[in-house]
């Protein structure tokens, strides 16, 4: 049995304060966004508390799936770099970009290199990477294959849509393939959800292009954040319908069970033709308090 973890969102706090040159465009309006709304969603303390109550319970490899800085800083990627090595190396730790982790055009390619360790394919096959950047990548763990994405370009100020590309789409298709055909329990990690309605300000642009991916090569599980909620949608299979599953934002105290910080651990067993997937929510009962298990779900 494999335990995969998931958390996102983490919008890693206290921000460093920026310098008056920084604070343009796109960065003035979410640094008063930060100070008058966000920020108050963002408890640092609460994140350090279920990142322990995670490692006390275990796991086997863990899933992050974006939003580790907030308006594209740069001394906030290695503020970053710390946290993921707070959770594990390179090897334990596979993370995918969300929208703020290429805020805005100066600083949108710093991750590349400062995570490097976290984004990092296997390399055994043949690999086309993208643009040069190392999206989509392949990682065998287990019995697993986890395929990550990246919808991370910057944007106009309002706006926190994502794209994936068609080079990276046509990519992410052959990967499937191959975990495929290597009879793998395939998981891909996205930011922006690839399923459900969502305001077009914050959608993923191509979302039914990598539905038609999907539903021509399959994949056992879909993993993403950015709504700072839980979700669970389904999306088509050519075997039947691929569960696509969101986490809250790791760090939100929340008001309730669904935005609370919380992170997912699913119990992966089987072969392939004969799958079974078990999920466990854990994190932050209504008001705070002590973390406990939210809800239970078989998923396969």
């Amino acid at each position: 049995m494999f335990a995969l973890a998931h958390l996102s969102d983490p919008h890693l706090s206290p921000m460093p304060r920026p310098k008056l040159v920084e604070l343009m465009g796109k960065r003035a309006v979410g640094y008063f966004n930060w100070r008058t709304n966000r920020g108050t969603h963002h408890s640092p303390d609460y994140l350090s508390a279920l990142v322990a109550d995670l490692k006390d319970r275990g796991f086997d490899h863990l899933a992050v799936t974006g939003d580790l800085v907030n308006l594209g800083l740069p001394e906030e990627y290695g503020l970053a770099r710390r946290f993921l090595e707070s959770l594990g190396p390179g090897d334990r730790v596979s993370m995918v970009p969300g929208n703020h982790d290429a805020y805005v055009r100066g600083t949108a390619l710093l991750h590349l290199d400062m995570w490097k360790e976290y984004i990092a394919g296997d390399q055994i096959e043949p690999h086309a990477n993208v643009g040069g950047a190392p999206f989509p990548y392949l990682r065998r763990r287990g019995n697993l294959a986890i395929i990550g994405l990246s919808t991370a370009i910057p944007t106009a100020p309002f706006l926190a849509t994502g794209t994936l590309g068609k080079a990276q789409l046509h990519e992410f298709e052959r990967l499937l393939r191959i975990a495929k055909d290597e009879r793998r329990f395939r998981v891909v990690l996205i930011h922006h959800p690839p399923a459900g309605r969502h305001s077009p300000h914050e959608v993923l642009t191509d979302a039914k292009a990598f539905c038609a991916v999907v539903a021509r090569e399959g994949a056992e599980l879909v993993l993403h954040g950015h709504k700072h909620k839980a979700m669970l949608q389904k999306i088509e299979g050519p075997d039947g319908d691929v569960n696509v599953i969101g986490v809250p934002s790791a760090s939100n105290p929340g008001a309730s069970p669904e935005r609370g910080g919380a992170y997912n651990l699913y119990r992966i067993g089987g072969e392939a033709g004969r799958w079974s997937c078990n999920m466990d929510s854990y994190g932050f009962a209504p008001g705070g308090g002590a973390i406990a298990k939210l809800r239970s779900a078989k998923l396969l």
